[in-house]
């Protein structure tokens, strides 16, 4: 009679160890159902097109040996396609704004763009994935010191048209005049050649720029923090959103941004929390 709950509980435990050892096995089972689904959701024509937007070095530039196109947002393309089983087209833009088109208008699968409310109209967002710095660039005998000095009605600020910062700008600079440079790149030289008060880009952007060319500076501190996230058509549905808000989440825990912004050697961009 006493042997009799030993033997039980024995075969209880039994049972519970077969349950745990199949269950990296049915996990695995799972995730191998769930792919052609997630590779119809995100790539539905067979292959992952992905909008690169070389407008932003931060996340993207050509390499300067190959011509191609390298970055984190390249790694995470690349890795993406290799999760879904689908070959990669990269479809490389110049601007945020062409790119956000692109995306909007089903003529890219995938983006990847600074989180912006008015940028969602026509595109989901998963979570952030790297956050950048927007910063105010000025000549060195400029009068301005500080970043809230900057709107005032006789200043003019350039931006590159359709970027993060051009939408951000545009709702809160109250008395400034907003002048777009065709991009992002374009902005500082265009700055210069008009004779503006003011540029206003990606950090990184302008202190390469300030490099390049004489006779600048930056102001300190920063008018923003830019949350960069994936994007996909809205039409795409929930469903599709949700897969790859997954894909960006395994991404930072993984370390796999943190290491793709070393490998690339990016400076002043760290992972979204």
């Amino acid at each position: 009679m006493t042997r009799v709950p030993f033997v039980a509980g024995w075969c209880g435990l039994l049972r519970r160890l077969v349950v745990l050892s199949l269950w990296p096995m049915a996990m695995g089972m799972a995730m191998a159902q769930t792919s052609p689904a997630a590779s119809a959701l995100l790539a539905p024509g067979g292959t992952l097109r992905a909008a690169i937007n070389l407008g932003n070095p931060i996340l993207a530039r050509r390499d300067p040996a190959s011509g191609l196109p390298m970055g984190v947002s390249v790694d995470l393309a690349q890795q993406l396609a290799q999760r879904l089983g689908v070959p990669l087209q990269l479809v490389v833009l110049d601007a945020a704004g062409k790119a956000v088109q692109a995306v909007t208008q089903d003529q890219a699968d995938i983006g990847f763009f600074a989180l912006d409310p008015q940028r969602a109209q026509g595109v989901s967002f998963s979570g952030a994935y790297v956050q950048i710095e927007g910063s105010y660039l000025v000549r060195q005998d400029s009068p301005l010191q500080r970043n809230e000095e900057v709107d005032a009605a006789a200043h003019r600020v350039v931006v590159g048209q359709g970027s993060a910062y051009d939408l951000f700008l545009s709702r809160h600079l109250q008395h400034a005049q907003i002048v777009r440079a065709p991009t992002s790149p374009q902005v500082v030289d265009f700055f210069l050649a008009q004779h503006m008060e003011v540029a206003a880009g990606v950090k990184q952007q302008l202190q390469a720029d300030a490099l390049r060319v004489t006779g600048v500076r930056l102001l300190p501190g920063r008018f923003m923090v830019i949350d960069q996230a994936m994007g996909l058509p809205k039409a795409r549905g929930q469903a599709a959103t949700d897969v790859l808000t997954q894909f960006v989440q395994e991404m930072k825990t993984s370390g796999f941004v943190a290491q793709a912004l070393l490998r690339h050697r990016v400076d002043g961009a760290s992972v979204a929390p």
